[in-house]
Parts: structure tokens; C-alpha cells; sequence
């Protein structure tokens, strides 16, 4: 028995043999599969994929890999990718986005491990496009109030050097992806299908357009179809990838979900907006920040600041209209509201309406008058006739 190899040092290329062992193990075995990553991680991925050929190996993975391991479409799949303008990328591979599988080491969900292998479109450093990232996902029958919103903090996101991840479905995915681009920056689409698939069909020329600006990936082999349980599957690697997870719009029980589960469970931050109390689609937001999962954000300066740089992407300040009477003092503030707004009165009168003493009337009317709040005409104070509110 030999220990699996680590990942390949920068620069250096890796093998063909380790390549077409891990085309092998991504077609053999259905994902996510603990006991396939327990092999390869012991033996590495050429021995393991000689064992799982032969059936030397435990029976919870030998049952896995019955329906497949006899099947060797090595050559197919390469070149069905290639045919794509697909690549495959591998752990030991230095491209291979590593931080961000690493959470999965100490997670004791046993279907949260990490890909076998990644079908990537895009000439992208994944490695790269993962430092700075966010994953943005929700509802596909979203509300005009969702997309805009799910495209607004994308927007601003991709403008501050954010990456947006998202799964490239209808509705929140495909507002996130257009927001990133809108503004600029890179994005990446994770699919639940092979790389030569699009999916959905209407999204071929967004697809397309995210392949060129980013990266496309899947850990699906070429041929492989989109179903619901995939979709479920294909959530971990978005949760893994962003640094954070925004979550706009979702109902009760949905896949988006599921992602954020996938996020805590990977000590991602979770972030959601808020959305209308009368539509079901805030329920899943709501209820996220109301059992402590999410951090509510009201503004995409808000999600800047928790998946940003520590320190430099902090949230700026909101910008209030200040009124004229910001800053004045209680007895000075009485004063002002005790003046008519229609008539003049004498400095006795104010204060009896106001409750402040004479010095202290005498006083504020002179603060009020610097402000341009009162004016003063034969004996009697009164406000400005063109300030008919403060």
C-alpha cells in the first residue's frame, strides 16, 4: 500500500495516467461518494481506479460503482469535452481551487465531500476566481423584486472585485450571473449536467457568455444529465466555492434551501434579504435570519463588508437627509416647535406654549434666528415664510 500523492506543485504538469484515472472515478461512481474519497485520498487516484476495476474494495463501494465500473469511456469523455471546449481539471493540478475543498475535511456530514474531479469551460483560473467569491442563489420563479435585487448586489459585488457563483437556473441564478456581468467582473456557473450539456436550453447564450468572461464547471462527465437529486448534489460545490452565500428569495423548502444548510455546514457565512411579508418567497429568508443561520443585508455594502477584504471593504455609512433642526438642544428644540405657523408671537407667549424659561426663550430664538428658523418683526417671532416644515 502507497499513500495517495498530494497536489502538484506550482507548475508542475500532471500525468496523464493521474488524469485518466480521475475521468474514470467521475464516471464510475455516482457523487457524492465518502467511501470513493476515502480510496483515493489512501491510495491514491491510479491505484484506486485499478482497485474499484478489479472490485478490490470495501462493499458499500463495490455496490456504489456495480451499474458502471466495467464501463470505460476514458477516450469518449475527453474528447466529448474537448468537443465542447471543456477541459478536465484535477486536484493535483495547480489550478485546482483547493481552499475552498478543504472545508469539506472537517465536516462529519457524510455527503459533503469534495468532486472527484472538475469539467471546467473557460480559459479562468479557478484558483484564482475563489479567492474573492460569493456564492448568490434563490428562487427560480422569482419576483420582479427579487431579480432586481439578486442583480443590484450582484452588480455592486463584481464592481468591488467579488466573484459571483450561481447555478445558472432561472430567476435569481440567471439575474445574479447578468448582475456580475453588468458590472463588469467575472462569474461562474456550476451546472448539475455534463459540460456539454446547457442547461436550461434558453440559457445557451448566457452560458455561453459566462464561459467566456469566467468558468463554467461541473463534476459531471460529458453526457450527463440534469435531474433533481443532482441539482441537490451540485449545491455543496456552491456552497464550498463562495466565500460567503447570499440567499435572495426562497420559499419554505426549496434546493436554495439547501445551499445554505450546505453553507453552515462548510462554516460559510450565510447572508439573506429580507423580502415582503405577504409573499411566500420571504419566508425562506426570513426564516433563516429569524433562526440565526442568516445575517440579514439590506444593501449590497452590507455583503461587500462580509465577504470582502478584513478591514477595507467596510460598510460606508447611509447617506440621511439632515434637517434643519439636526442638533439642536432640547430647550431650543422646544422652542421651535412651540412657534406658530401662520402668526407671530411675543417671547412670553412662546414660552408658556414651550415650557422654557424666559432666559432660556431669549436664547434659543437667537439660535433659531442664526439658523434661519425664526424671524423677528416689531416685538413678535414667527418662521420663515417659505419654511413651512423643518
Amino acid at each position: 500500500m502507497t499513500a495517495g500523492p498530494g497536489p502538484a506543485a506550482a507548475g508542475a504538469p500532471v500525468s496523464e495516467e493521474i488524469r485518466r484515472a480521475r475521468v474514470y472515478l467521475s464516471r464510475a461512481v455516482e457523487p457524492p461518494n465518502r467511501h470513493l474519497v476515502a480510496l483515493v485520498d489512501r491510495y491514491g487516484p491510479v491505484e484506486a481506479a485499478d482497485r474499484l476495476r478489479r472490485g478490490t474494495v470495501p462493499d458499500a463501494l463495490l455496490r456504489a460503482a456495480a451499474a458502471r465500473r466495467r464501463i470505460d469511456l476514458v477516450d469518449a469523455d475527453l474528447d466529448a469535452a474537448a468537443g465542447a471546449g471543456a477541459r478536465l481539471l484535477v486536484p493535483e493540478d495547480p489550478l485546482w481551487p483547493a481552499w475552498p475543498f478543504a472545508a469539506f475535511a472537517g465536516c462529519r456530514r457524510p455527503d459533503l465531500v469534495p468532486p472527484v474531479a472538475l469539467w471546467v469551460r473557460g480559459a479562468a483560473d479557478p484558483a484564482v476566481l475563489v479567492a474573492r467569491s460569493v456564492t448568490i442563489v434563490g428562487a427560480r420563479a422569482a419576483t420582479r423584486y427579487g431579480l432586481h435585487a439578486a442583480a443590484d448586489f450582484a452588480t455592486t459585488l463584481a464592481r468591488h472585485g467579488i466573484v459571483v457563483f450561481s447555478g445558472a437556473a432561472f430567476g435569481v441564478d440567471a439575474a445574479a450571473h447578468r448582475g456580475a456581468l453588468a458590472g463588469g467582473g467575472p462569474t461562474v456557473a456550476v451546472l448539475a449536467c455534463g459540460p456539454d450539456r446547457t442547461y436550461p436550453a434558453a440559457h445557451e447564450a448566457l452560458i455561453g457568455r459566462i464561459a467566456e468572461e469566467g468558468l463554467v464547471l461541473t463534476e459531471y462527465p460529458p453526457g450527463t444529465r440534469p435531474g433533481r437529486l443532482r441539482f441537490l448534489v451540485r449545491n455543496r460545490l456552491l456552497a464550498a466555492l463562495g466565500t460567503g452565500c447570499l440567499v435572495v428569495e426562497a420559499g419554505a423548502r426549496s434546493g436554495t434551501q439547501r445551499t445554505a444548510s450546505d453553507a453552515t455546514a462548510l462554516r460559510r457565512p450565510v447572508m439573506a434579504v429580507p423580502g415582503p411579508v405577504t409573499s411566500a418567497l420571504s419566508v425562506g429568508c426570513h426564516e433563516l435570519v429569524r433562526g440565526g443561520q442568516a445575517v440579514l443585508v439590506g444593501r449590497p455594502e452590507d455583503a461587500l463588508e462580509i465577504v470582502g477584504r478584513f478591514g477595507a471593504d467596510l460598510t460606508p455609512p447611509l447617506v440621511t437627509e439632515r434637517r434643519p433642526t439636526d442638533g439642536l438642544a432640547a430647550p431650543t428644540l422646544a422652542v421651535h416647535d412651540a412657534l406658530p405657523a401662520r402668526s407671530a408671537w411675543p417671547p412670553s407667549r412662546i414660552g408658556e406654549a414651550s415650557g422654557v424659561e424666559p432666559d432660556g426663550v431669549r436664547a434659543a430664538l437667537t439660535e433659531l434666528e442664526q439658523r434661519g428658523l425664526v424671524e423677528y418683526h416689531q416685538g413678535l417671532w414667527q418662521r420663515p415664510a417659505r419654511r413651512d416644515r423643518c
